[in-house]
């Protein structure tokens, strides 16, 4: 059955996270100063002096520390012995502390990752990704922590040096060409931290195909073979996706590739978020990915007021007629027949749908269980603890903190409302043209978090009618709505792609 959930509680919890990230906005804003970029800041004479081969800017997403790089030891001197200072040594432990260089926004996240790790614990919010999310936005913004470091390397303009350099370290020389194209040398000082190696599975687009994969190892396309009608549903509830887009490219706030990013929220489908996000704007990766599982884990408190104003008492207790038997080989062809059609139609949406598919393909054909077991569950859940972990990373204080997020947060709610309204409204149009035999209430089961949403319509219609079961024939626009919003994924990639 489905989890109960306190509608009062959850949106209090909601409001207060939200209203805790404004007050710290506005206090924090004017007492930050806005620290140069690299490219804006003047290579510091020390270092010129030290090394005159040394330039940290000329190879671009290469991260150099000024104080780590003249702290390197000379191979040329002979270790000293340091004097003995008590009071400067206790001076210098503080100041090599969290408690001392941590500044206000990392304090601030590490409470809105403890407020979500409540959300995921205590009151059931999506857990399986949410307390991941939450623990990876508290690892990366703990003062000093460096679990989101980026690696330091050591840059020379000579071969040779760099060659002396790397031998005596044990480090290979890498051969990068700067933003003129002049080839540079450049060796590994310092490795980065665990989780950005582990986010590039992320940033590459290699985890939300991999859970893909796994979501379809566990869905049942046969509802939907057996009433192919409810494939429109599941287009129709796309229409949050495609209303966000609007609103927020409106606002001014946005891009386009922003907007796309923030409207595919409205799919319901964490990983089908986290992958646009990557291509299109992965600078909001963060708040994206935390509004789209939050709001996930509220379908049961969002739509329900949405279905019942748009629906009748009669149409809400409308019963609907048993689904048909489907064929194993139709189960087995249509996984091979999707991809195709949607892959030549739309090459940008192959990868996710191809996935999605891949994973059906091998539960329905019965000749690969094992390895199917495995997608389902110990393939889908090490993917998706890295895929939490690395995504809550991103969310650092100084990039979430911002009126942005707030927007994001604001547009994901119209994104999910938009949905569930152009799933039932829509159903509500078939059940005229079919004479009353459709009930209204699957047409919210559109949006693809499965199978969450298709309870959601059960649990809806049997309040009014206790014997009427609709939760078969709501996964048919459940599992439509995965494709659906692969699909609108698809289009926006094609459309805004660089």
């Amino acid at each position: 059955m489905l989890k109960k959930v306190n509608v009062k509680r959850a949106f209090a919890c909601l409001l207060v996270l939200f209203a805790l990230m404004a007050a710290l906005m506005a206090f924090g804003e004017g007492a930050v100063e806005e620290t140069p970029s690299a490219t804006e800041a003047p290579a510091p004479e020390a270092a010129a002096e030290t090394d005159p081969d040394y330039d940290p800017y000329d190879v671009p997403g290469i991260t150099v520390s000024n104080g780590d790089i003249t702290a390197i030891p000379n191979p040329d001197e002979g270790e000293q012995d340091p004097e003995i200072d008590f009071l400067g040594g206790l001076k210098q432990i503080w100041d090599s502390t969290g408690l001392k260089q941590g500044t206000w926004q990392q304090y601030a996240m590490l409470a809105v990752a403890c407020l979500l790790l409540y959300l995921a614990i205590v009151k059931g919010f999506e857990p399986l990704l949410l307390l991941p999310i939450a623990f990876g936005m508290l690892l990366s913004n703990l003062p000093m922590g460096g679990l989101m470091s980026d690696p330091v390397y050591k840059v020379f303009t000579s071969a040779e040096k760099a060659a002396q350099y790397g031998a005596y370290y044990g480090k290979s020389v890498e051969v990068v060409l700067n933003s003129s194209g002049k080839e540079v040398y450049q060796v590994l000082y310092q490795n980065g931290g665990l989780l950005h190696y582990l986010y590039k599975g992320v940033k590459l687009g290699i985890y939300p195909p991999l859970i893909f994969m796994g979501v379809g190892a566990m869905t049942d396309f046969g509802p939907l073979l057996a009433n192919p009608k409810s494939l429109l549903l599941g287009a129709a509830a796309q229409l949050g996706i495609f209303l966000a887009f609007l609103i927020a490219k409106l606002t001014g706030l946005f891009s386009a590739s922003e907007a796309a990013s923030i409207g595919i929220i409205g799919g319901a489908d964490g990983p089908t978020a986290i992958f646009v996000t990557t291509r299109l704007a992965p600078h909001l990766l963060g708040p994206i990915a935390v509004a789209a599982y939050s709001y996930m884990a509220l379908v049961p408190v969002i739509q329900p007021p949405i279905m019942k104003a748009l629906t009748t008492k009669k149409e809400r207790t409308i019963r609907m007629s048993q689904l048909r038997p489907v064929s194993h080989t139709e189960l087995v062809v249509f996984p091979i027949m999707v991809t195709i059609i949607v892959s030549l139609l739309l090459p940008d949406a192959a990868t996710l749908i191809g996935m999605l598919m891949l994973g059906n393909l091998m539960r329905v054909s019965g000749v690969v269980e094992r390895i199917s077991k495995t997608a389902q569950n110990e393939l889908c859940n090490i993917v998706t603890i890295f895929l939490g972990l690395t995504v809550g990373a991103t969310t650092k204080g100084e990039t979430f903190l911002t009126v942005k997020t707030l927007a994001i947060v604001v547009m994901g709610v119209v994104a999910f409302g938009g949905g569930t309204a152009g799933g039932v409204l829509l159903a509500k149009l078939m059940n005229k043209l079919f004479h009353g035999t459709i009930n209204p209430l699957i047409g919210s089961a559109g949006v693809s978090a499965v199978p969450m949403a298709a309870r959601v319509s059960q649990v809806v219609g049997q309040k009014e009618d206790p014997g009427n079961f609709l939760l078969m024939h709501a996964m048919g626009p459940n599992v439509a709505g995965v494709i659906g919003s692969a699909v609108a994924a698809g289009v926006f990639i094609a459309l805004f792609s660089h």
